[in-house]
């Protein structure tokens, strides 16, 4: 069983990722469109070797996690740390599920889930995320309208659903690009 965690944990790329001394100006200009805390990061260095999929997937990510309408922040990144647990990445999870704690103050409750798996979750709203995020990730042919009941009851309106599928699947590539590309370098 993998060790979930919100200590920040390491990861190394089985592509070298690209330098700074040799990187082209089209590497370059990828990495000087990231957030700056990502431009010196192993992760964007190795896909700046396709400077033109990661604009793309930086200008996506970007507009499905911070956008200022829909889905609350706190619970797109609880979604993700969810995701990432039911697909096994352990840096995305460590990741999110500090982003998640930093936004909600919630730490003891994104502990729990960590430790315990989330159907620990005693937050009706996080609950019904959760189940719905874990359902979407591991079974995504198999969701149906009933599936949406849940987030309603939870008060969720079109937007935040919508919001919701986007983190989603967002993740489903996100942690296969982090584990295709690379291992993390964590205790599991």
């Amino acid at each position: 069983m993998k060790r979930f965690t919100m200590e920040e944990v390491g990861w190394t790329p089985r592509i070298p990722p690209i330098e700074e001394a040799t990187a082209t100006p089209a590497q370059r200009a990828a990495l000087d469109a990231c957030p700056p805390a990502q431009r010196s990061s192993v992760y964007f260095r190795t896909l700046a070797n396709d400077p033109g999929s990661l604009g793309e997937r930086g200008a996506l990510f970007n507009t499905v996690m911070y956008a200022p309408r829909g889905l609350p922040r706190a619970d797109r990144e609880f979604s993700t740390a969810i995701v990432s647990m039911a697909n096994g990445c352990v840096y995305c999870t460590s990741v999110h599920a500090r982003r998640f704690t930093e936004l909600s103050k919630q730490r003891e409750a994104m502990q729990r889930v960590l430790d315990e798996g989330h159907r620990v979750e005693t937050d009706p709203r996080r609950r019904a995320i959760a189940d719905f995020s874990e359902r979407l990730t591991l079974e995504p042919g198999a969701v149906t309208a009933a599936d949406l009941a849940p987030l309603r009851a939870a008060g969720m309106d079109d937007l935040e659903v919508l919001d919701l599928i986007h983190s989603i699947a967002m993740f489903a590539n996100a942690n296969r690009l982090m584990q295709s590309l690379g291992e993390t370098d964590a205790a599991e």
